[in-house]
């Protein structure tokens, strides 16, 4: 059977992406995550999935690290986005992380349908009212996306928490672990994105922000 995976924190647009994929792949089983911690298991219980529609805004996501991360540890698994942002130059970012497409939640049951179908036959699909193709990552935005497709399951997650300000205590509560623990990641994650200490960890999570003048959050620890 063909499986398709749904990634969305709104329960009542997770029915209605169910109901348009049951339009657009009748055959389909959906499967769906409500954070990018839900996502990552989804992903590796379903190998074989044919395709994800990623929303861009989900408890543990920080912008375009989601999909960056998907890219770099799922490079088979085609995924669409699906989003509220319209704004041409988000789309076009989230082209040339690797998306296969992008898909805004104002669309139609029946646009939502066609753009479907198109993807699965090996298309790239955009709104109909946006033209050309991806644009360019500046080099800084390349850099940390390849970088944080380096990064473990686990890794991921802690670098979503700090993006959002969280302690290593806190961290170390949400993911029932030890502070020691989070602490050897915290030093993983820092050797893997090139850096020496937290606030630049957060600072370097904020490149793949949409807004990308957005402020990092403030750092209260060090490096442990």
């Amino acid at each position: 059977m063909r499986e398709i995976l749904i990634a969305d924190d709104h329960p009542l647009f997770r029915d209605a992406l169910k109901r348009a994929l049951t339009q657009a792949v009748p055959d389909a089983l959906l499967f769906d995550a409500d954070s990018v911690a839900a996502l990552q298991a989804l992903v590796e219980a379903h190998a074989d999935a044919e395709l994800l529609l990623l929303d861009l805004h989900m408890p543990g996501a920080t912008g375009f690290s989601t999909l960056a991360y998907l890219r770099g540890q799922h490079p088979g698994l085609p995924v669409v986005v699906v989003s509220a942002q319209e704004d041409h130059g988000v789309i076009r970012r989230a082209l040339a992380h690797g998306a296969s497409g992008y898909i805004p939640k104002s669309a139609s049951v029946d646009t939502i349908v066609t753009a479907v179908r198109r993807i699965l036959d090996g298309e790239v699909w955009l709104p109909p009212h946006l033209s050309g193709g991806p644009g360019a990552l500046d080099a800084d935005e390349a850099s940390v996306a390849s970088r944080i497709a380096e990064l473990t399951p686990q890794q991921f997650r802690v670098l979503g928490m700090i993006a959002s300000g969280l302690l290593n205590k806190q961290i170390a509560f949400e993911l029932n672990v030890s502070e020691a623990t989070i602490k050897a990641h915290m030093t993983a994650i820092m050797r893997k994105l090139h850096v020496s200490n937290r606030t630049q960890v957060a600072l370097v999570a904020n490149h793949l922000a949409l807004e990308q003048n957005a402020p990092a959050p403030q750092a209260a620890e060090s490096n442990g």
